[in-house]
């Protein structure tokens, strides 16, 4: 699937995603136009789904990560897709996973502090449809996160 100028693109791109098209065919040994073209087949792949801006949610004024583990009513049909569809509509929800297992979703959720947290629990999480149980884990710190792939 991938071969070596392609693994050698990919680790680039991620030790430097804010590099320019120039800079990065250079440190990859190719012309703009070959890198283009490679770059455009490896997201027509879907090997590259796209480029973005990694914001620091602290810095903006969220100092509160929870994590939300949820378990949903299981004899509803559409419990999945009514949480989901109801959870993308709180802002302050950042991810959304789902799982196999005695927890069905995980919710990110930042807050500006512990007041703000509270407000959206009351107002937003808690009028969640089907679910059954809520265990909330408080962020303490990242140690490890955004890993480049072994490529």
């Amino acid at each position: 699937m991938l071969d070596d100028i392609d693994r050698r693109l990919l680790r680039q791109l991620m030790a430097s995603p804010e590099a320019s098209g120039s800079a990065l065919a250079e440190r990859v040994g190719m012309s703009h136009a070959a890198l283009s073209r490679r770059m455009e087949r490896l997201k027509a792949q879907g090997v590259i789904r796209g480029l973005h801006a990694v914001i620091d949610w602290r810095a903006l004024g969220y100092e509160v990560e929870v994590s939300l583990r949820i378990t949903l009513e299981k004899s509803a049909p559409r419990a999945f897709e009514d949480v989901i569809a109801a959870a993308r509509e709180i802002p302050e929800v950042v991810e959304i996973q789902t799982f196999l297992g005695r927890v069905d979703l995980r919710l990110s959720v930042i807050a500006r502090d512990m007041g703000h947290y509270q407000a959206i629990y009351r107002e937003r999480i808690l009028t969640l449809p089907h679910i059954t149980d809520i265990e909330a884990l408080m962020q303490v710190a990242t140690v490890k996160a955004q890993e480049t792939l072994p490529i």
